[in-house]
């Protein structure tokens, strides 16, 4: 497996993803030695295509207090020649969004037909 040497090969994979067809991300990080490489997009459709096209098989979630609103960040990444890539999605939601989770559904069941 050959690393990304370079800034050309790194950005070189985004090129790739916006050639097709996916949203260019809003901002991008390359750390110094191209080990690391962050795109940021802005909804869960491009994130979802993002993670998609790169192959990402981690996926994690983390919801915080941000000064009184509440967001959710969705990180996916993935490790390609040596360089391990991350697409973040970072999401305000609100009370309602968590106050469901902890609803419990009182309708009952319909029973399963045989």
């Amino acid at each position: 497996m050959t690393e990304l040497a370079t800034r050309a090969q790194a950005f070189g994979l985004i090129a790739d993803g916006v050639a097709a067809g996916l949203t260019a991300p809003w901002r991008l990080y390359l750390a110094r030695g191209c080990r690391y490489l962050s795109l940021s997009v802005g909804d869960r459709a491009e994130w979802n295509a993002w993670r998609t096209h790169l192959g990402c098989p981690e996926l994690s979630v983390r919801v915080y207090d941000a000064g009184g609103e509440i967001r959710r960040a969705s990180v996916a990444e993935v490790v390609l020649d040596g360089c391990r890539i991350s697409v973040e999605l970072v999401e305000e939601v609100s009370t309602d969004d968590l106050d469901r989770l902890l609803v419990v559904d009182s309708t009952p069941a319909e029973p399963e037909e045989r």
